[in-house]
C-alpha cells in the first residue's frame, strides 16, 4: 500500500450571509446574523428613525466594551500558556537529569541514555529543528518505563478474536473450467524486489486468464538497487505453481521453438510500464492488449509493477488473484527448511518439555533506498544529505532532477504529513509505549539498516533480546543465500509471518503489506499486526520535548488500537494486504 489515507475532517456547514440594508454587523463571531436580523426584508424607515440616537450610543458602548474584554482575555490566556509551558518544560527536563542514574545500581540502560544525551547535546546544541531524529529525552523516559517492569497489556499479543475468527480462507474454491490458452503466449519480466515481483506474478496470472492466454513461467529483472540475479525457480517451486494453477490457466516453462526466434520489439509485442497505465482496468486489456495477442500470438510485459486494478474486477478473477498469492506460490525447499530453522531458534524450543517463547517481529523499512526516496531528514546533518543526494542521482535520477527543478515540501512538512519512514528510535519508542517489556524477544527483519549498528543503538540497548537472521543462523547456513537479497528477504518473510506479533514501521512497504495479509489469511484471528498511522504518530512525536511519558503512552496506544479493528477490504485496496473480502475469505456472520 502506498500511504494511509488521512481520516476525513468534519467541517461545519457553510452558511450564506445575506446583506441587510440598515442592519448593524454582528459584533461577535458566536452570534449568527440570522439570529437577530432577518435574512429577507429590511427594517422600515420609521423603525430606523425611532431607534435613533439611543441605538447609536448603545452600539458605540457595546463595541468599546467588547474590544476591551477581548484584549484582556487574549493577554490573560497568553500569559497563562507561556507560564504553563515553561513550568512543564522545566519539570520534565528536571525529571530526566535528576534521575540520571535511574537506580542505585547503574545498569546498561542508564549508562547508554546518559552517554547518548551528552553526545547529542554536544552535536546538535540548541537546534531549532522540530525533530533532529534522535529523541534523547524521550528515550530516557522510555528506559525509565522499562525499568518499572510492568505487566504487558493483554491486547499486545491478541487480535479482536470475535470478529477475526469469523473470516475463513476460501480462495482455493473454484467455480469455472480451465482455459486452453489458445489466444497466444504471455511473457513477463517483473521488476523490483521479491515482494514487488510476487505482486506482478499474481497480476499476470489474472491477465492470462482474462485474455485466455498461455503463461510462460515469469522472469525477474536484475535491479541495480537489489542486485540479485535470482529467477522464479530460485525462489518458488515451479512444478507446484504449474500444477496448482492448471484448473485456472495453462502455464509452460518456455515458448514454442517457432516463437523463440521472433524479434518481439520489432513486431510490436513488447509492452513496458510506460505504455501501461497504473492499475489499468480489465477493459483496457481487452481493448488494447488482446488485439496484439490475436495478431502476433505473443505479448512480453516488461516491468509490470502494479499495472492491474483491484476494482472493478470480476469475482472469479479477483479470487484467482488471491489463490495465486496464498496457495500457488511456495518457496523452494532450501528456503522453507532454513526458514523453519530460523523460527525454531526464535522460539527457542530446544527440547520437548520447554515451552516455546513468544516473539515480536519488527520490519524496519529503513534501508538507504527508502530513506533516500522519502526526501526526509533523519538527524545526520550535512553528511547524510550528501550521501542521500548522491544515492538519488544514481538510483532515482528522475527524483533527483525533480528536487532541482521543483519546490518540494520541506522535510518537516513531509514528517508532519506522515510521509517519512519511522526511524529505529521512533520504532522503539512506539514499542515501549505500547507496553512490550524489556525481556521481549524482538526479531528485526530487513536488509542493511541505514546508519548501521549506531542507528540501532537505542533499539539494542532497550531490548537486549533483539536478534536478526544473521545472529540466529550460522555463516554456513546462510552461505547458500549470500549475495541473493531476494532469497534473504524470503527468510525474513517467513520469520515475520510466523511471529506471535508483527510490527511494521512503514505501511507502504511491500513486505509489510504481504506479511500482514498472509497473517490475516492464515492466522485464524490469533496473529495481531501493529500498523502505525504515521501521520498521527508524527503529531505525537513532534511534542517530544515537552510531552509527559504517561500522556505519550496513552496517545500511542489509542492511535495503534484504532488500526487493529477488523474490517472488510475497502474498495480499491490491495487484496494481498486486505484479504478480508468475499473473493478471498468467507465470513459466516454475513450469511
Amino acid at each position: 500500500m502506498g500511504h494511509e489515507k488521512p481520516a476525513d475532517v468534519e467541517r461545519p456547514e457553510s452558511r450564506d450571509i445575506l446583506p441587510v440594508t440598515g442592519a448593524p454587523p454582528p459584533y461577535s463571531p458566536l452570534l449568527s446574523p440570522t439570529r437577530f436580523f432577518p435574512l429577507s426584508g429590511e427594517p422600515s424607515p420609521r423603525q430606523t428613525l425611532k431607534r435613533g440616537k439611543k441605538n447609536r450610543l448603545i452600539r458605540t458602548w457595546y463595541e468599546q466594551r467588547t474590544a476591551t474584554t477581548a484584549i484582556c482575555v487574549i493577554v490573560i490566556l497568553c500569559v497563562f500558556f507561556l507560564v504553563n509551558w515553561l513550568m512543564l518544560s522545566r519539570l520534565h527536563e528536571g525529571r530526566v537529569w535528576l534521575r540520571k542514574g535511574f537506580t542505585k545500581k547503574p545498569n546498561a540502560i542508564s549508562k547508554w541514555v546518559s552517554s547518548t544525551q551528552n553526545d547529542e547535546r554536544k552535536k546538535f546544541g540548541k537546534s531549532k529543528r522540530k525533530d533532529n531524529g534522535t529523541y534523547d529525552r524521550m528515550l530516557g523516559l522510555a528506559a525509565q518505563a522499562l525499568l518499572k517492569n510492568k505487566l504487558e497489556p493483554k491486547e499486545l499479543w491478541q487480535e479482536p478474536k470475535a470478529q477475526a475468527l469469523a473470516w475463513k480462507p476460501c480462495s482455493d474454491e473454484r467455480s469455472w473450467s480451465p482455459d486452453d490458452g489458445k489466444n497466444g503466449y504471455i511473457m513477463v519480466t517483473a521488476n523490483g524486489g521479491i515482494n514487488q515481483q510476487r505482486v506482478a506474478v499474481c497480476n499476470i496470472v489474472v491477465v492470462a486468464r482474462m485474455l485466455n492466454a498461455t503463461l510462460v513461467i515469469p522472469k525477474f529483472m536484475l535491479s541495480d538497487v537489489w542486485t540479485d540475479a535470482s529467477q522464479f525457480g530460485d525462489i518458488y517451486q515451479e512444478e507446484h505453481f504449474i500444477k496448482y494453477l492448471s484448473p485456472d490457466i495453462r502455464v509452460v516453462k518456455e515458448l514454442p521453438k517457432e516463437l523463440q526466434s521472433l524479434d518481439l520489439e520489432t513486431i510490436g509485442s513488447v509492452v513496458t510500464d510506460v505504455e501501461l497505465m497504473k492499475e489499468a482496468e480489465p477493459d483496457f486489456y481487452m481493448k488494447h492488449i488482446l488485439p496484439i495477442l490475436h495478431k502476433n500470438k505473443i505479448i512480453h510485459f516488461v516491468g509490470f509493477s502494479n499495472r492491474l486494478a483491484f476494482d472493478p474486477m470480476p469475482f472469479d478473477l479477483q479470487r484467482l488473484r488471491c489463490r495465486c498469492n496464498f496457495h500457488a506460490l511456495h518457496f523452494v525447499p532450501r528456503i522453507q527448511e532454513t526458514g523453519a530453522l530460523l523460527v525454531k531458534r526464535l522460539r527457542n524450543s530446544s527440547g520437548p518439555y520447554i515451552a516455546p517463547l513468544d516473539y515480536l517481529a519488527l520490519h524496519l523499512r529503513f534501508e538507504i533506498d527508502m530513506v533516500a526516496h522519502s526526501l526526509c531528514y533523519f538527524g545526520g546533518g550535512e553528511r547524510e544529505q550528501q550521501e542521500l543526494d548522491s544515492y538519488r542521482q544514481k538510483h532515482f535520477p528522475s527524483l533527483s532532477n525533480l528536487t532541482k527543478t521543483k519546490k518540494l515540501p520541506s522535510p518537516d512538512a513531509l514528517r508532519t504529513e506522515g510521509l517519512c519512514p519511522l526511524t529505529p528510535e521512533e520504532a522503539v519508542l512506539m514499542l515501549v509505549a505500547l507496553g512490550f517489556n524489556r525481556e521481549t524477544r524482538v526479531f528485526v527483519a530487513g536488509a542493511h539498516i541505514y546508519g548501521g549498528t549506531k542507528r540501532l543503538a537505542a533499539l539494542t540497548s532497550l531490548y537486549p533480546n533483539l536478534v536478526t537472521k544473521e545472529k540466529l543462523l550460522s555463516p554456513s547456513e546462510l552461505q547458500p543465500f549470500k549475495n541473493f537479497s531476494s532469497q534473504l528477504a524470503a527468510l525474513d518473510f517467513i520469520g515475520c509471518a510466523a511471529a506471535n506479533a508483527f510490527a511494521m514501521t512503514d505501511s507502504g512497504s511491500q513486505l509489510s503489506s504481504l506479511v500482514s495479509g498472509y497473517r490475516i489469511y492464515y492466522g485464524g484471528g490469533k496473529m495481531p499486526t501493529i500498523r502505525p498511522n504515521k501521520r498521527r504518530l508524527s503529531d505525537i512525536l513532534l511534542k517530544n520535548n515537552t510531552i509527559a511519558w504517561n500522556v505519550f503512552e496513552k496517545r500511542v496506544r489509542k492511535a495503534i488500537r484504532q488500526t487493529k479493528h477488523v474490517f472488510a477490504r475497502p474498495s480499491g485496496r490491495s487484496v494481498y494486504r486486505y484479504p478480508r473480502c468475499k473473493e478471498c475469505m468467507c465470513n459466516d456472520q454475513q450469511h
